[in-house]
């Protein structure tokens, strides 16, 4: 079911899915007709996020939290709560969901009250600010669902807010080893792999 290895209560299939879909409020037994939804919602979501974003806006996890359950409230009962259940991907296991208080707070207190927002930063600076705040919240996975889409919203509102623009994030998909290649490194704090994927975001 979905596309992560889950344990816990959240982990719950819509009946008639064969388990292969999660739980929902509108009763939808397809993945793709779920991905569907997510995907018309979403653009929805950046439509008013980018409608009201202020270039000197702090961003918060507060704020992230607003932005899932505004995306993601009319699909599942959960949308914008922190995730009760524990996550891996690939073999690769995401913060624990006990976990997630503490990380949060130091999300907010490390890394997003000291960079953002990026209004009146270099470009280079800018950059560096996005990919160290992407690998983190990544790293965190808060949310039981949609944590990579609401990542590269956030980064898209840092690059807004410093005149950089919204991402490109093709390269992110065809050099999809590199990105995730990235996404490790930043483990150990270095976050240059990841400051070279934002570059190839961001452009000319």
């Amino acid at each position: 079911m979905n596309r992560y290895r889950t344990t816990g209560s959240q982990g719950s299939a819509e009946p008639g899915s064969g388990g292969r879909v999660m739980t929902n409020k509108l009763g939808i037994t397809d993945q793709a007709s779920l991905d569907e939804a997510e995907a018309e919602l979403l653009l929805k979501l950046y439509e008013e996020v980018f409608a009201s974003l202020a270039e000197d806006q702090p961003l918060d996890t507060a704020l992230l939290k607003h932005w899932h359950h505004r995306w993601l409230g009319s699909l599942y009962d959960w949308a914008g709560e922190e995730r009760q259940v524990n996550l891996e991907k690939d073999g690769f296991p995401f913060a624990a969901a006990r976990q997630l208080p503490f990380l949060l707070r130091e999300l907010d207190q490390k890394w997003l009250s000291r960079l953002t927002p990026c209004n009146g930063m270099s470009r280079e600076k800018a950059i560096g600010a996005i990919a160290q705040v992407h690998v983190e919240l990544v790293l965190v996975h808060p949310f039981r669902e949609g944590n990579g889409r609401i990542a590269r919203l956030l980064a898209d509102a840092m690059a807004y807010q410093a005149g950089l623009g919204l991402l490109n994030y093709d390269d992110w998909k065809v050099n999809k080893d590199d990105y995730i290649h990235a996404i490790h490194a930043g483990l150990a704090g270095d976050y240059k792999p990841m400051v070279e994927r934002v570059r190839q975001a961001v452009g000319t």
